[in-house]
């Protein structure tokens, strides 16, 4: 498969798959995807995560202290704080007193847990940016765009217009569209005190908590199916290329032992995988929505046995994953990453040369990142293709949602 094979996979018009569901919209759909087949089983699965209190991914089950001080940032390091706050309080200034009811939440709320990617609403959390007139939308996407560096919100943005151009497609835009997507605000913004914000939906999931000078921006779901808009205003915009050729390249650039032993499923469903390895709607990922407290072993290499020049590599990776980070925080968060390079373990599924493929990832006491190629949803192949990816950021050990800076606060 080739990422511009995803034609050959469109649904036929009259297909159970979408014809059973056109013309609904997502709070219509919201219901019949509990009695759907593919839906059903994993949203069962989903209400038994949500809403169990948060602790943190580890990779043990025992959080580790003492990770995420509360701290002014280092110089250069600064999150916009001021910028964020002027925007949201404009969002504030434009919504009605209905719509701020079910806008904002307190900065430890529960909600914030509640976010997923699918295309089925499963939590109604915040304002349906589909159900809003344009100026309040794009007060919305104002608050987003201060919080990230400017080719995050191109993403973010170019995310969201796939979701539209498949909705298009396959004949589902009051299901599918650009802004299929719920946003909400969690405490009151502020340069000194913890707040944030958090967009949700198909394909991209963003959870941003600043306090003070310094930003977390976790958990973090992006993806795309198709990975490429190849008609229509935007057509030629393609998401994810770069990630995935340097992810091969990684491969490469390390020796056949290695490789060997950093891959530890041959076959992307593999026999060997353990029951419950793969999940119905994440596949191979392990760091999804509802998993804030799972225990995710280390597998795979060791980084700091990586030679130079797959280290270089590895770098690479880690900056086109953070690369939705605003410059200070981006900066921030590179050093935090590296700084646990001798704790990081780097793990691979599938195949790594041509179009094979694969899943990755890159997880240490502060991070952890991964990519993986899926099947179709509402396109047709029923093997993981180039075309169809899902990328997770992860904090592990509290910080998700900048948890553990809301924790330390009152102390302050």
């Amino acid at each position: 498969m080739t990422a511009s094979s995803f034609r050959d996979y469109l649904f036929a018009p009259d297909h159970p798959r979408v014809a059973e569901i056109r013309g609904l919209n997502a709070r219509e759909y919201a219901e019949a995807a509990t009695r759907d087949s593919f839906a059903g089983p994993m949203i069962e699965g989903w209400q038994t995560l949500y809403p169990q209190p948060f602790t943190g991914i580890t990779d043990d089950g025992v959080l580790r202290p003492g990770l995420y001080p509360l701290a002014p940032a280092r110089a250069g390091e600064e999150a916009p704080a001021a910028d964020m706050v002027a925007a949201a309080r404009r969002l504030l200034d434009a919504v009605t007193f209905e719509q701020a009811s079910r806008l904002r939440y307190a900065v430890d709320a529960p909600e914030w847990q509640s976010w997923a990617n699918p295309e089925f609403m499963q939590h109604d959390t915040g304002l349906r940016l589909d159900e809003l007139d344009a100026p309040v939308r794009d007060a919305v996407f104002a608050v987003v765009e201060a919080s990230l560096s400017p080719a995050g919100f191109e993403l973010v943005r170019n995310l969201m217009r796939i979701n539209g151009f498949l909705g298009e497609l396959v004949e589902l835009p009051l299901l599918m569209n650009e802004f299929s997507y719920n946003f909400a605000l969690y405490g009151e913004p502020s340069e000194t005190k913890p707040w944030g914000w958090q967009l949700f939906g198909p394909h991209a999931a963003l959870n941003c908590l600043v306090a003070g000078t310094q930003l977390v921006i976790s958990p973090v779901f992006m993806g795309a199916e198709p990975d490429v808009i190849d008609a229509g205003p935007y057509q030629g915009m393609a998401v994810f290329k770069e990630r995935i050729a340097l992810a091969r390249q990684l491969m490469a650039a390390l020796p056949s032992g290695l490789r060997s032993e950093a891959t530890v499923y041959e076959s992307m469903v593999d026999p060997a995988m353990p029951e419950g390895r793969l999940h119905a709607g994440d596949e191979r990922h392990l760091g999804g929505c509802f998993q804030d407290n799972r225990v995710i072993p280390y597998e795979g290499i060791p980084v700091e046995g990586m030679p130079p020049e797959a280290r270089a590599i590895l770098d690479a990776v880690v900056d086109d994953f953070i690369a939705y980070l605003p410059d200070g925080p981006r900066a921030a968060r590179r050093r935090e990453i590296t700084e646990h390079y001798d704790e990081s373990f780097f793990s691979w599924i599938g195949g790594w040369e041509g179009e094979e493929a694969f899943y990755f990832r890159l997880q240490s006491p502060v991070v952890i990142l991964e990519l993986d190629h899926h099947t179709g949803v509402f396109l047709s192949n029923d093997e993981p293709a180039p075309f169809h990816m899902h990328t997770v950021v992860r904090t592990p050990n509290g910080n998700d949602y900048g948890r553990e800076l809301v924790k330390q606060y009152p102390s302050r």
